[in-house]
Parts: structure tokens; sequence; C-alpha cells
């Protein structure tokens, strides 16, 4: 049984976001819960909470247990770009793209 969750408009550049997720991507939930948290990426906190939103989604509505799910897929998508502009010398301006990610998790069930 699939578990999805979705993180909608994260403000880090997907770029960022998939240095993370490529770590996390097909391993067991506590391995992944425990990179993440001693991982020095700015991303990899909301990637965790996305990760623990799942958790609880496979816990609270499917009654599964964490210890038998896995990271089955994790994908971080462009978002919505906000276009603004920065002043430079002589009165002219460059343009600034900040960058927003979707990320998606879909856990499953490691049947033995």
């Amino acid at each position: 049984m699939e578990i999805r969750a979705f993180a909608r408009s994260i403000h880090i550049s997907p770029q960022k976001v998939r240095l993370v997720i490529d770590v996390i991507r097909g391993k067991k939930v506590k391995e992944a819960q425990a990179q993440l948290q001693f991982m020095k990426k700015a991303a990899a906190i909301p990637v965790l909470k996305l990760l623990n939103s799942a958790i609880a989604n496979a816990k609270n509505n499917f009654k599964l247990d964490d210890s038998a799910l896995y990271v089955k897929t994790i994908t971080a998508d462009e978002g919505q770009t906000l276009h603004r502009w920065m002043s430079k010398a002589m009165g002219r301006a460059t343009p600034v793209r900040k960058r927003t990610t979707h990320v998606s998790i879909v856990l499953d069930e490691k049947i033995n």
C-alpha cells in the first residue's frame, strides 16, 4: 500500500533539495530519518518534516507499522519562481529569481 505526502512551495531551489533527497531514496524510514537529522544542509529540515508527515499518515490512516516502511519514490519538482530585481551600479538592475520546490514522497511497505 502506497502512502503519499506532499510539501509545496518550499523556499529552496530544486537543485539544492535534490542533493538531499538522493541520499534517502530507497532507504528504510528509520535510516532516512537518521540521515536527515545529521545532514548539514538547509533542505534537510523540510524534507525531514515531510518524511515524518508521511510516517504519521501511514500510522494513523492505514494502521501500518513504521518498521516495515521504506522510501519508494521521492521527487523534487520546480515550483513557482518569484521574479525580483536587484539594483546595481550606475542605475542598472539585474533579475533575481527566487525559486521554490514541490516535494512529493511515496512510502511503501516492505513485505518479507
